[in-house]
């Protein structure tokens, strides 16, 4: 077992990712074996699953309890998510209120083409907001399992990652207080928008970029779905989607010039495109209604190499981001979680490192898997809208071919489902 590292005299000018907090103000210091950051699904995963294995934790988050609880986020969970999440007693709720989907829907052409994936593979997609997952996880975390969870923290900056002594800084939100958590390591699970990824100095870490030049008009309606799966519209005029999140209230997607702005989508605009690009010869009616979010997505995508520094260790959207194009993003937060809990769990409490050693690698290798795939299937969903005569006649190609041949439907049908993964 990792014992606790002797805490050094802190430096009265650093502040700094590889130095220790500022002493010149007010500040209350604190002992912890690891530092979680960010409370989305992967914090909560990993901070469980030391809850569960006697490691003392506490996980910092910027936001309130009822805003991480009510955000709305993706909804889709692959199957062996869900088995390891009711393996290790974190399913919640989700048993009894998920929805298991066994079947897609591709429209083009005029026509409707459904991919029975549960016929070919056996096994579904669960749809269940990130909301209720996230509400579940923070309940057996902090109302079951007693763990530490600190809502509203300002000012978070990350200390001593080149050392054994890392440490963690924040601002107390009703105090004003500086707090200081010394720790063994630190696990970046704070987002896109977290500070974690950008205490990695530069010259630690590669960042890959991609952007797709392509926008997406994210749409949530008080309606209930028209059909019992989800449906890609695949249209001259942009790609269209729809993705059942509970029986009153449906997810629309519409493709749209990157940076467009949400005002210039009315509520008749906004119908008028999503009965043309999802309409198909035999189709039934899109059930219209109140929208009750608009907003625009850059499709774009990101990965940190590698995902560890000294001892910090990036999982989710900090490390890596994925459009929801494939809706893979919750589900590689939760791949990360179980891997990167299962090797904090095993280093702290039997010493064994080589779980940290390979998190790295064994993460961004589904990552890459999962980046090439969403990367396949946005060439589908934008290339009869490119302008490009012929990208639109391979787009074709493709999608016939999905229809078409055994080997290419069970090939889609893995990389869809995550069949391949290790859990």
């Amino acid at each position: 077992m990792i014992s606790p590292s002797p805490s050094p005299s802190p430096s009265p000018h650093s502040n700094s990712a590889s130095g220790e907090a500022r002493t010149d103000e007010r500040r209350t210091d604190e002992r912890r074996t690891v530092v979680v950051v960010g409370a989305g699904p992967a914090g909560l995963a990993v901070g469980n699953i030391l809850r569960a294995a006697s490691v003392d934790c506490v996980v910092l988050e910027t936001e309130s309890r009822q805003f991480i609880e009510t955000r709305a986020r993706a909804g889709v969970i692959e199957e062996w998510a869900v088995r390891e999440l009711a393996r290790r007693g974190l399913a919640g709720r989700l048993p009894e209120r998920a929805e298991p989907h066994s079947a897609c829907e591709f429209r083009f052409a005029g026509e409707r083409y459904r991919f029975p994936y549960a016929e070919l593979t056996g096994r579904h997609h669960y749809v269940y907001p990130q909301p209720l997952l996230v509400t579940d996880l923070v309940r057996e975390y902090a109302d079951v399992r007693g763990g530490d969870i600190r809502f509203g923290v300002r000012d978070v900056m990350l200390h001593g990652l080149d050392t054994d002594r890392p440490s963690v800084s924040y601002r107390c939100p009703d105090t004003g207080e500086r707090r200081l958590l010394r720790c063994d390591f630190i696990a970046g699970c704070d987002g896109a928008r977290g500070v974690t990824r950008d205490a990695i100095p530069e010259q630690h870490r590669r960042t890959a970029r991609q952007d797709d030049g392509i926008g997406w008009l994210a749409l949530l309606a008080e309606v209930p779905p028209s059909t019992d799966c989800v449906l890609f519209g695949v249209h001259p005029r942009g790609f269209a989607g729809q993705m059942p999140r509970s029986p009153e209230v449906t997810r629309f997607y519409l493709q749209c010039p990157p940076g467009d702005d949400p005002e210039n989508w009315p509520h008749e605009r906004v119908w008028t495109e999503l009965r043309e690009r999802l309409g198909a010869a035999g189709a039934p009616p899109l059930t219209e209604g109140r929208l009750i979010e608009k907003r625009v997505l850059d499709m774009h995508h990101y990965v940190v190499e590698p995902l560890a520094h000294g001892r910090l260790f990036l999982a989710g959207d900090a490390g890596h981001l994925v459009a929801p194009i494939a809706a893979k993003g919750m589900n590689l937060a939760l791949h990360d979680a179980f891997l990167l809990g299962d090797a904090l769990a095993a280093c702290v409490t039997r010493g064994e490192r080589s779980g940290l050693a390979g998190y790295s690698a064994a993460s961004l290798r589904r990552v890459w898997d999962y980046q090439e795939f969403s990367q396949w299937l946005s060439d589908i969903y934008h290339g009869l809208a490119s302008g490009d005569p012929f990208r639109a006649g391979t787009t074709l190609a493709r999608l016939r071919r999905l229809f078409s041949s055994p080997v290419a439907a069970a090939a889609f049908a893995e990389q869809y489902l995550g069949t391949a993964s290790s859990y």
